[in-house]
């Protein structure tokens, strides 16, 4: 079996000390969060900050490791695929928002409970565990 290793994170920004969230709409019209594959050379962590970057245009620091997800894909050539994607929490620096229109359709910033509804009504099941964790480190209660 093949296995495929991605890395991303909660993106998250202190504005006017505002807690934000960042999201991105994915080209399937879903809302989930900044992530992709490793490169040769690459570590996860390199990873996950380099894609958050590309995907929204942000430069972010590692805050913490949040989970790791798991699950099985076909691929039309490489057939049963392993796909692991590591998951930080990582605050933003100050860089403006730049979707990557090959790869998404938006970005944005988001106050976290709006975040958490936007996850739960358009999300993938699978992030609701590493939302719940970022939330958890940055002390915000989900209701």
């Amino acid at each position: 079996m093949n296995i495929e290793i991605s890395a991303g994170g909660v993106v998250f920004r202190r504005l006017d000390s505002q807690l934000e969230i960042q999201l991105i709409e994915d080209r399937f019209g879903r809302m989930t969060l900044a992530k992709g594959k490793m490169e040769p050379g690459e570590t996860i962590e390199q990873t996950a900050l380099r894609e958050i970057q590309e995907e929204t245009g942000v430069t972010g620091t590692l805050a913490a490791p949040l989970n790791i997800i798991t699950y099985v894909y076909e691929h039309a050539q490489l057939g049963t695929v392993q796909k692991e994607v590591h998951y930080y929490l990582v605050e933003a620096g100050d860089d403006p928002l730049k979707a990557q229109v090959e790869e998404i359709s938006n970005v944005a910033w988001y106050e976290p409970l709006t975040a958490w509804k936007l996850q739960q009504d358009s999300g993938y099941d699978n992030n609701d565990e590493v939302f719940r964790l970022a939330y958890d480190k940055l002390g915000v209660e989900i209701v």
